[in-house]
C-alpha cells in the first residue's frame, strides 16, 4: 500500500493538522516507509508458532502467599481524622 500526497492531505485534514507541502512529502515518505515495514512484517510465515506473552521466553518467580505482617489498623486510625467502624472517612470529592 502507497499513499499518495493527496492521501496524506486527507488524514492531515481530518485530524485537524496545518502541514505544509514539504511537511506532506516527507510526511508521505515516511508513513509510506512504515507501511513497508508493516507489509514485510506481515510476509513472515507466522505458522506453527505460539504467540507469546514476553518477546524472551522468561518465568516470573513467585514467592508463597503468606501473610508476614500482623494487623496494625487500629495503630494507624488512632492518627486518623475521622473513622467509622473501622473504616477511615474522607471528605466527599464527586458529587
Amino acid at each position: 500500500m502507497s499513499l499518495t500526497p493527496d492521501d496524506v492531505r486527507k488524514v492531515a485534514r481530518l485530524a485537524r493538522l496545518a502541514m505544509s507541502e514539504a511537511e506532506i512529502h516527507t510526511a508521505q515518505s515516511q508513513l509510506n516507509g512504515i507501511f513497508d515495514l508493516i507489509a514485510s512484517m506481515q510476509a513472515v510465515d507466522t505458522r506453527g508458532i505460539e504467540p507469546m506473552a514476553h518477546g524472551q521466553d522468561v518465568v516470573q518467580r513467585l514467592r508463597p502467599d503468606v501473610v508476614t505482617e500482623s494487623n496494625q489498623r487500629e495503630h494507624f486510625q488512632v492518627i486518623a481524622p475521622q473513622v467509622e467502624k473501622g473504616l477511615f472517612l474522607v471528605p466527599q470529592v464527586i458529587e
